[in-house]
């Protein structure tokens, strides 16, 4: 009995002491409302930061983890943003730090001002063998200031502009270049008819790319106000769309080289009205637009999509809508002065040769979205995809040898039928990846020689108190005006000298795949989508923001401020 005693006095010995061994180490709480000024109507952003010690870790439960701020009069609040964490059999879990942020909208309820929030912060540490102590909170003030803020109306008739401007400055992107082209050949091909077709191909091009925008602000609305992070060219980030648009354009280049032609068995009035000259083609045309223009972000309009993120759901559909409106400009304009057709050669075999042009340029678009893949997917997934592919291409050659109308319809229907149970075949077996765990290539920008390190919050934020300067690159392999900024402008002997000159730091955020973090980070420099190019100075809080498309010039100005 006396053993059986001394038994339990020991094992309550060891309770305490692993308890105060788990208090000796703390967790450190810190919060920030940004920006520090905010305007009327405008929205900000609650950060806490749980500096998490050694030895142990946080469990994604949100009655135990949480920011709660105070109901204050005037501040409209949205759902608590958790980050990505490491998921453990299930259970998300946080090691070293994590921050957890909430949004909120000022409105006339509040005065102009000094203001500040408590915030109640609540957390339960555990340690490594799974013991966790009891939930604890931590309360934090927080400042900030309000102010009486410009004319809303105006500042939202400025962002419509750079929206339209954007959008129309789009069309002359490596994105949509190549499909604009095909839509010009289409027009062409109409020239020889009324002015009337013209006008309604024109018109069915633009309504394809106003119900795709409008699409997916209505995707970015749900989304967001699921408490989710998204940003312009989001869509990418998901494999699945990857693959999808990846076969699109792989048929679409099979076609233009003559492979095959949309023509469905006993369907010939739709083949005809879906035919490069017909409404439905122009209407599938402007959506295929919109799908290959996403990775592209034109000057303007990063701040313009920054902005539209931060807005109620309106009025990001309307500024979505917008940008859609000037990718159309150009056929709008054509629509009503046909005449300009005139200009451009005449048909011909020369558009034969044109259209297996323009099918190269989408196979290099294809390998583009390859290796976008490969950044997500891993390389020996990345081989059935390639499987996939060749199955599609075998697929369609099937359809446009034997679905001809000088074959019977039942020989058009069983080769139409083959292609198609080859294609759902193929896509059971090869697009059932293995779950591998890739090796954070889309992140690894650092490699040896390199003066680009990868972007860590911890390291800039190091460097720049200690007022060294900072240059970061947000970017994306799905990116092709990022990719076209590295190879013309970054990446160049000129501007590494440059840097070297005066001492940058260079670091990379890689938004291939979804980051919480680097899409805050975005966020608070007003930017929806990536490329976003910022510089920190030493001794001046603001950075300098660079254009989406940059300059040797550009980049070179930049830097001289940095020794003024």
């Amino acid at each position: 009995m006396i053993l059986r005693k001394k038994y339990i006095i020991l094992l309550t010995i060891i309770f305490v002491l692993s308890i105060v061994k788990i208090s000796a180490e703390e967790l450190v709480v810190t919060g920030i409302i940004e920006p520090s000024q905010i305007e009327i109507g405008q929205k900000g952003q609650i950060s806490v930061n749980f500096l998490i010690p050694p030895g142990h870790h946080q469990l994604l439960e949100k009655d135990y983890f949480f920011i709660k701020p105070e109901e204050r009069k005037g501040i409209i609040y949205e759902p608590t943003i958790y980050p990505e964490g490491v998921d453990e059999d299930g259970v998300i879990t946080y090691y070293n730090e994590v921050t957890l942020t909430k949004e909120f909208t000022i409105t006339k309820g509040i005065k102009p001002g000094s203001h500040q929030i408590k915030v109640v912060a609540g957390y339960q540490l555990c340690d490594d063998a799974g013991m966790c102590l009891f939930p604890e909170e931590v309360e934090l003030v927080l400042p900030f200031n309000v102010e009486a803020g410009t004319n809303k109306s105006s500042n939202l008739l400025k962002y419509l502009l750079l929206a339209l401007i954007g959008g129309l400055i789009l069309n002359i992107t490596p994105c949509v270049l190549p499909v604009l082209s095909i839509k010009a050949i289409s027009l062409v091909n109409q020239s020889q008819h009324d002015k009337r077709k013209i006008m309604f191909s024109s018109w069915a091009y633009t309504a394809g790319i106003l119900v795709s925008f409008l699409v997916l602000a209505i995707i970015v609305v749900i989304i967001k106000t699921s408490g989710e992070l998204v940003g312009w060219g989001f869509q990418f980030q998901n494999p699945g769309f990857v693959i999808a648009l990846l076969s699109i354009i792989f048929v679409f280049a099979l076609s233009l080289f003559g492979v095959f032609t949309i023509r469905a068995p006993g369907m010939q009035k739709a083949a005809k009205a879906s035919g490069k000259g017909g409404y439905v083609g122009s209407f599938v045309t402007g959506i295929f637009a919109v799908l290959l223009s996403t990775p592209c972000s034109a000057p303007l309009l990063g701040s313009a999509i920054g902005f539209a993120f931060t807005q109620p759901s309106l009025i990001i559909i309307l500024l979505f809508l917008v940008v859609g409106l000037g990718l159309a400009i150009p056929f709008i304009l054509l629509g009503f002065w046909p005449k300009a057709i005139q200009k451009l050669p005449k048909p011909g075999n020369w558009m034969v040769t044109f259209e297996q042009l323009m099918g190269f340029l989408l196979l290099a678009a294809a390998i583009w979205l390859l290796d976008v893949l490969r950044y997500q997917i891993g390389g020996s997934n990345l081989i059935k995809v390639l499987i996939f592919l060749a199955s599609l291409g075998f697929a369609a050659w099937i359809y446009g040898r034997f679905a001809r109308p000088q074959y019977s319809k039942i020989k058009q229907w069983i080769a139409s039928i083959i292609a198609i149970i080859i294609i759902i075949v193929s896509g059971m077996i090869n697009l059932k990846f293995n779950d591998v765990t890739i090796a954070q290539e889309g992140s690894e920008y650092e490699v040896n020689n390199s003066s680009w390190k990868v972007f860590s919050p911890k390291r800039v934020e190091s460097l720049i108190n200690e007022n060294k300067p900072v240059f970061i690159d947000f970017t994306a392999k799905w990116c092709m005006t990022c990719k076209v900024n590295e190879s013309a402008v970054l990446n160049t002997k000129e501007i590494q000298n440059a840097f070297s000159k005066y001492d940058v730091s260079l670091f990379r955020g890689d938004y291939t795949n979804k980051d919480e973090v680097i899409g805050q980070w975005m966020k608070k420099l007003g930017k929806g989508g990536v490329p976003v190019y910022v510089l920190y100075m030493p001794g001046k809080t603001k950075p300098i923001l660079l254009p989406e498309i940059l300059t040797k010039e550009i980049v070179l100005k930049a830097l001289e401020n940095i020794s003024r």
